[in-house]
């Protein structure tokens, strides 16, 4: 939208949003910046903050059955369906001074500049704090979009975290009603958009102000398990061992080379991890009888995962042999699928992005966020911004307001154009 009697695109205030950005920052554990943990009393400061902060710009607030925090724009017709932007307010331990936080901020920023510009909506616009995107202290991430959703399912509830507290009386304690849960909780949002920091190096690098998400990856994580013989490492000879250490090198090897092939094959964003290893029995001087591993593979094209996962236990046979050992087990643990961001949805942020000038690329998103699940609901789109040396989860994670509110800016335009001409029903 512009300023009322020009063609100036409408911009967001700086002045507050830095504000905004530095209060809810300092509401940090003592001694560990910048940690909210959900359901901590230092997260429910932060959701104080923000409760307050919508009421001041005038929207209503209300916790749903999740225990996720909205604030509502009251829009003039009652019956039409929401438009809904936001993100999550808290983090993963000494990580969160931008992750999430931008989501929501830029959220109210839009809407504040939107209010001071005279702008009045016809549909409601829902801004969302979602409850628990990191994973929680129970073992399980995107508890709020989740339930949102109707993906919460029962064993989900009966979890048990610290203090021996279920997750369902977690849930109720900072505000939400578990007894409502099982099916969609908001079946009226007509589409939604999150901002979020990239938390990877490619904008700031190629000095791009903006991502438009083309998808969120799909995530497998796998247990590989090879055994050999434990040996004495000064007296068995390097030609008779069957060093299960040296077979799990050979296995990484090929797992990232595997990961570099799919990558280059023109399917999209493809990652795999090992970021855990352990030997046994893990002594300095003795040869690995076993080795274990965990395979974290991220794809935006689900058939790039399935030839990779069904690629992993010839890799796998492979490195053993090589090394006269024996796969013990290779275990899927877990399995998400990806999630296309809405075309219709990309498009028209594209155009407001254009209208203020700036440049896009089109970015997978190799982490999950809320908006995967809310995709089963509604539309939904989401805008990177550039995080500095691409760090993010860890005390260094830093984007510049600037860049926050340029996205803020975008977002504006894209709510009123979705406003005044919502999505038509998808072929």
């Amino acid at each position: 939208m512009n300023l009322p009697g020009t063609n100036t695109p409408l911009k967001v205030d700086r002045y507050q949003l830095q504000r905004d950005l530095d209060a809810l920052a300092a509401l940090t554990e003592p001694g560990k910046p910048w940690t909210r943990r959900s359901f901590t009393p230092m997260f429910l400061k932060g959701r104080d903050y923000l409760s307050k902060r919508f009421a001041e710009e005038g929207l209503s607030t209300s916790i749903d059955a999740a225990g996720n925090l909205i604030g509502r724009w009251q829009g003039m017709d009652a019956s039409a369906p929401a438009l809904m932007t936001g993100s999550h307010s808290d983090t993963v331990p000494s990580g969160g001074r931008f992750d999430g936080i931008a989501g929501i901020l830029s959220g109210l920023a839009a809407i504040r500049a939107m209010r001071e510009a005279g702008y009045t909506p016809k549909h409601s616009i829902d801004l969302v704090d979602f409850l628990a995107e990191e994973p929680s202290e129970w073992g399980l991430s995107c508890i709020g979009s989740r339930g949102m959703v109707g993906a919460l399912a029962p064993d989900h509830l009966a979890m048990i975290g610290p203090d021996q507290e279920r997750l369902d009386t977690a849930i109720t304690r900072i505000g939400g009603d578990p007894a409502r849960l099982g099916g969609k909780l908001h079946s009226d949002v007509a589409a939604f958009v999150e901002i979020h920091i990239e938390q990877g190096p490619v904008l700031e690098a190629e000095a791009i102000p903006l991502g438009v998400v083309s998808g969120i990856a799909g995530i497998a994580r796998v247990r590989l398990r090879l055994e050999g013989e434990a040996g004495h490492a000064g007296t068995v000879p390097m030609n008779m061992r069957a060093d299960a250490g040296m077979a799990m090198s050979r296995l990484l090897l090929s797992l990232r080379d595997a990961a570099r092939s799919e990558a280059e094959k023109g399917r999209g964003h493809f990652t795999a991890t090992i970021g855990v290893i352990k030997f046994e029995p893990n002594g300095a001087n003795v040869v690995p009888g076993a080795a274990e591993a965990i395979v974290d593979i991220r794809a935006e094209n689900d058939a790039a995962m399935d030839d990779y996962l069904a690629a992993i236990d010839t890799l796998a046979q492979n490195a053993a042999t090589a090394e006269g050992c024996r796969v013990a087990a290779t275990e899927r643990l877990s399995r998400t699928f990806a999630v296309l961001c809405d075309q219709r949805l990309q498009g028209i942020i594209r155009e407001a992005a254009e209208v203020h000038g700036l440049t896009t690329r089109p970015l997978a998103s190799g982490a999950g966020h809320d908006a995967a699940f809310v995709a089963r609901i509604a539309p939904a789109a989401m805008i990177f911004v550039p995080s500095k040396s691409g760090i993010s989860h860890a005390p260094e994670e830093w984007t510049d307001t600037e860049s926050i509110a340029r996205a803020a800016d975008v977002l504006a335009l894209t709510l009123s154009t979705l406003d005044q001409k919502p999505l038509a029903p998808a072929a």
